[in-house]
């Protein structure tokens, strides 16, 4: 049983939050006294679609749920339709039973964001922000609702025993895409001078990462970093901000970085030997909770390692604080409890 559990669901029949600290970097972070040990996280959930993973979700009774977008698909600008599919998701059953018992947080990708590849110029990104913070429970006075964007970081654990989390933006200041002509390969250009997250992000990126003491450092995008070569929303289409956020963790050297992705109806888990940084870099991606790309058989990245899942799945990291050195794994997973792929990531 999850050793939170009683003391949680008596602080939720007193009408009580879960038991959380302050995370003192962010304010509106929300840090759990025990240490994390186990991290459930996906993407691409259609609010409309049968949801029975949840149910599978739930057995693996995670200390953390990490939503990493299309957590719903609103597409709209009318905001009274985007908060009745937000409505419609949080009144699922198996997500109400998630939400009792786990802390969730969050961010967004495109369909939450409000259009399909959506950029800085959706004109309703202020008001979409706003109800998806609603949707994640964020507190009122948490400094994302006054600032531009929805950028947001949080700190779990105690001293020693720290997994930060960065929920980046990659939505509200993103620059346009380079469309591409003629076959689907060339969906998409490379936009040799187009940024990803607008530099007041980049700022609180960089102080995020040097005033932290945190053991692993979990950074989430909606679209995937590593991957190049598909012809689909990545961040290689950005290849100036791909190459910063790089350099960037070369110069701020966190502790334990692993990156978290969505978008793509796929899983896979991508690796680089970044020069610089001294482990291996980590893209889990895990997209595709309602519906998953079937068709993604054979589709290249030179960067993956173990299979692509083209099949409905999550993500689960398991962090063992007590092996001789810290060890921390991923597990993809589907529905009626099947594994797809086991990885270990740091050991």
């Amino acid at each position: 049983m999850n050793r939170l559990f009683g003391i949680i669901i008596l602080l939720f029949l007193c009408g009580c939050q879960p038991k959380i600290s302050q995370n003192l970097s962010e304010p509106q972070g929300r840090g759990l006294v025990q240490p994390l040990q186990t991290i459930a996280f996906g993407s691409c959930n259609r609010q409309d679609l049968p949801q029975g993973i949840w149910q599978d979700v739930l057995h693996t009774q995670p200390d953390l749920w990490i939503w990493l977008g299309d957590n719903i698909y609103g597409d709209t600008e009318d905001m009274d339709v985007m908060l009745q599919k937000y409505n419609l998701q949080k009144s699922n059953e198996l997500y109400q039973k998630l939400r009792a018992t786990t802390p969730i947080i969050g961010i967004w990708d495109d369909h939450d964001y409000g259009v399909n590849d959506g950029d800085k110029n959706y004109p309703k990104k202020q008001e979409s922000k706003a109800l998806m913070l609603d949707f994640l429970d964020v507190p009122a006075n948490a400094p994302v609702r006054t600032r531009e964007g929805a950028y947001q970081s949080y700190t779990f654990g105690p001293a020693g025993q720290q997994v930060k989390i960065i929920l980046l933006d990659a939505r509200y200041f993103r620059d346009e895409l380079e469309k591409g002509e003629g076959d689907q390969s060339r969906r998409y250009l490379p936009n040799p001078v187009g940024d990803v997250l607008g530099e007041a992000q980049w700022q609180w990126l960089e102080a995020e990462l040097i005033q932290s003491t945190a053991q692993i450092h979990l950074i989430g995008s909606g679209v995937q970093i590593i991957p190049e070569e598909h012809p689909y929303e990545k961040w290689a289409n950005f290849p100036a901000a791909r190459q910063r956020l790089f350099e960037l963790l070369v110069k701020t050297q966190p502790a334990g970085a692993i990156l978290l992705s969505g978008d793509r109806h796929i899983a896979e888990i991508s690796r680089l030997e970044l020069p610089g940084l001294p482990y291996p870099l980590y893209d889990l991606t895990s997209s595709g909770m309602t519906h998953a790309y079937t068709g993604a058989v054979g589709e290249a990245n030179r960067y993956r390692i173990g299979n692509l899942v083209n099949d409905k799945n999550f993500g689960v990291l398991s962090i063992d604080w007590n092996a001789p050195t810290l060890k921390v794994s991923v597990t993809i997973r589907g529905w009626n409890d099947h594994v797809f792929m086991t990885q270990d990531i740091m050991k």
